[in-house]
């Protein structure tokens, strides 16, 4: 019998989040779909929207090329660009799009010899300050890139650094900073909206969109209104109970002490599976019933707190978040984010369904 942590992902779901970001954006969205669709399997995920996609974004090149070789077809934007200028052959024959964040960039792409000209979403940085053009060398940088033989298209991009905080006037700043440097430029094609945009900031919609983790069903604003559906459901079983007395400790540490007489149950997951070891206290939920993990999460095991749920019993399913237990409030237990939640999900059984 084999291990039972098991990740289910639901493609309806995903679906379903995808016609909610671009019906909340309007215009075209691209979904985010970079380090393997953040843990639930890029290729399963493009091919379940791949008809009704406007297009997709990775990180890389060797994202995107795994995409082409397995059939997808649909628009492919490399969110970090090219890294040496031997790439942007490959880029061209795969049919990608390229972000050009950097002045060395565009040098490498405008001496090139390119067999076909390329689309390019040039990104300013308008406050973010990781990467992309700074406002006063943003103009420069397109004009350099306008009819160009290597470039078919221009679109015009930024990005923010605090959009899911709705209390922070730093987003209004970035939109004000990008619509000031683009006003003059006349082109229709700008994309500004991650998922927190999306969902918080109208102002910031434009014709394309980037949504990422709310396609995955968390949502950066925590808004439990928020029409999204789970996409992913991690779950394992009780492999083992046992009762312990006041006072005795269970686990690395020892950090939990039981405080009355207890009853413990190990589940069969733990930190290499991608589960945090540091989610001490996370709710978890055993047939259905919600508990709380205690204890130090160890490498391949977990323990959660049956006391008062006397029906639990050996191969019970315990639900690690999804549907009952959200993996916000796992990643909050965790000091973490739902992103990295997810992205780290490993050696554990995959399966998918269209329901």
């Amino acid at each position: 019998m084999s291990r039972p942590a098991i990740a289910h992902i639901s493609l309806d779901a995903f679906r379903h989040n995808y016609r909610v970001a671009k019906t909340m954006h309007g215009g075209k969205s691209l979904a985010v779909i970079k380090a393997n669709a953040y843990g639930h399997g890029a290729v399963q995920c493009a091919k379940a929207i791949e008809n009704e996609a406007d297009g997709f974004a990775v990180a890389c090149l060797e994202e995107a090329i795994q995409l082409r070789q397995t059939g997808i077809k649909k628009a492919i934007l490399l969110l970090d660009g090219f890294f040496e200028a031997v790439e942007l052959a490959e880029i061209v024959a795969n049919d990608l799009w390229i972000v050009v964040h950097a002045e060395w960039q565009i040098d490498m792409l405008l001496a090139a010899e390119l067999a076909k000209p390329l689309q390019i979403w040039l990104k300013m940085d308008s406050g973010m300050h990781r990467v992309g053009l700074n406002h006063a060398a943003y103009q420069q940088a397109y004009m350099r890139l306008l009819g160009h033989v290597n470039v078919e298209k221009i679109v015009l991009m930024s990005h923010f650094a605090n959009a899911d905080n709705l209390e922070s006037e730093h987003t209004n700043q970035q939109i004000a900073l990008f619509q000031n440097a683009i006003q003059n430029l006349g082109v229709e094609d700008v994309s500004m909206a991650n998922s927190a945009a999306i969902l918080g900031w109208p102002q910031a919609r434009a014709n394309w969109s980037r949504p990422g983790i709310m396609l995955y069903g968390a949502d950066p604003l925590y808004d439990a209104k928020t029409p999204l559906r789970v996409v992913m459901q991690l779950t394992s079983r009780i492999i083992s109970i046992r009762t312990i007395q006041t006072g005795e400790s269970i686990g690395y540490g020892s950090i939990f002490t039981a405080d009355k007489e207890s009853i413990i149950g190990v589940v069969a997951c733990g930190y290499a599976d991608g589960y945090p070891r540091s989610a001490s206290n996370a709710p978890a939920a055993v047939d259905g019933t919600v508990t709380k993990v205690i204890g130090r999460v160890s490498m391949d095991m977990l323990m959660v707190d049956l006391t008062d749920i006397p029906t639990a019993k050996i191969g019970s399913t315990v639900e690690l978040w999804g549907d009952q237990v959200l993996a916000n409030d796992v990643a909050k237990a965790a000091g973490t984010i739902a992103y990295e939640l997810f992205c780290n999900v490993k050696r554990i059984q995959f399966t998918y369904s269209d329901n």
